[in-house]
């Protein structure tokens, strides 16, 4: 028996990424031990997985911070006596925990982010697709030397997904269950908030649809709960659940809505089927859900897409056009394409 350890810290869409790709080496190698370092709050996305797929919690601000924290880490780690490990980061943390593995003599590898050609995507000289993350993580394993194929269809398909016992979230019937989550990281993916209420408003008139709107922080949960008030048939999950319960909720969803995101990942994780709006990024840079149709794709043909890998940077025209451009009445007719 082998024990490999894979390194990816970073955020929740990130990590969410490498799940598929973590339960494929799991099942393709089931006489091996894969522990999966990253944050302690990316646990509920390893609850659920094959025996011999281990999750390590860690601390990045407080136990673990700075230089002498990740020294500290390894001095932990490095005690467990690993065989190998695949860097999926790459970032300083990960190069100095691989640095030290190599030289205590274990084999490592990292990935290959491709940061030339995703240099060249947003520049505009080659807007073709590059590598999807599923692949470039799938390509450490292959140098470590453990080629698999990627199988995978649900965080829950080695356990029942947990019972949603909330009284207020009741049984399904056959009203279609519909989650929202307007909200990422960065301006440049986020739909605009009052075209993104337009579209809560037609959904909920249409009639024999529910929806659950998801999101995070205080300033979400009054946007969130004030459409929560204002519409029928619109629940907002904000502060109520718990990112396992957030999961168990998504998995009896009919489509997800979300942006360029780590609810459209997570969405990815449990099957469901996500209309996803993108702006400033896009889907070329290879973070497109798993398993994700490339028709349930909302977004607008223009010369100056992408111009960020990640949506951090300002919109030069100030305007935000990729995503204001965006009519409401596009996302409804997808959706209710998903749901008829």
């Amino acid at each position: 028996m082998a024990k490999i350890l894979a390194i990816r810290f970073s955020a929740l869409g990130d990590v969410a990424m490498a799940v598929p790709v973590l339960y494929s080496f799991a099942k393709a190698y089931p006489q091996h031990q894969l522990v999966v370092l990253s944050r302690s709050a990316m646990a509920p996305l390893f609850a659920y997985a094959p025996s011999n797929l281990l999750f390590k919690g860690v601390d990045l601000k407080k136990d673990h911070k700075g230089l002498k924290g990740i020294l500290r880490l390894y001095s932990e780690l490095r005690k467990e006596k690993f065989d190998a490990v695949a860097d999926l980061h790459d970032v300083l943390r990960s190069k100095v925990l691989r640095l030290c593995f190599c030289a205590d003599g274990v084999r490592v590898r990292h990935i290959n982010k491709g940061r030339r050609a995703k240099y060249r995507l947003v520049s505009g000289k080659f807007k073709t697709p590059l590598k999807s993350s599923f692949c470039r993580y799938l390509e450490t394993f292959e140098h470590l030397g453990y080629p698999f194929t990627l199988r995978f269809s649900s965080i829950f398909e080695f356990a029942p997904a947990p019972e949603l016992l909330e009284d207020w979230i009741g049984e399904k019937g056959e009203d279609k269950w519909i989650g929202i989550a307007p909200f990422a990281a960065h301006k440049g993916k986020i739909y605009p908030l009052s075209l993104h209420r337009e579209v809560v408003g037609r959904l909920s008139a249409i009639g024999g649809m529910r929806m659950f709107l998801f999101g995070g922080g205080d300033e979400e949960k009054k946007v969130l709960d004030a459409w929560e008030k204002e519409f029928p048939h619109v629940t907002s999950v904000v502060g109520r659940l718990r990112m396992q319960e957030e999961l168990a909720l998504m998995s009896k969803l009919d489509v997800m809505l979300a942006m360029d995101s780590g609810n459209m990942h997570l969405a990815s994780l449990v099957g469901v089927p996500v209309v996803s709006v993108w702006g400033a990024t896009h889907p070329y840079a290879g973070f497109m859900g798993w398993n994700q149709a490339e028709e349930n794709v909302v977004q607008l043909d223009l010369p100056c897409r992408p111009c960020s890998i990640y949506g951090n940077k300002p919109c030069r025209w100030g305007d935000y056009r990729c995503l204001t451009g965006i009519r409401p009445e596009v996302i409804v007719g997808r959706i209710r394409v998903l749901t008829e």
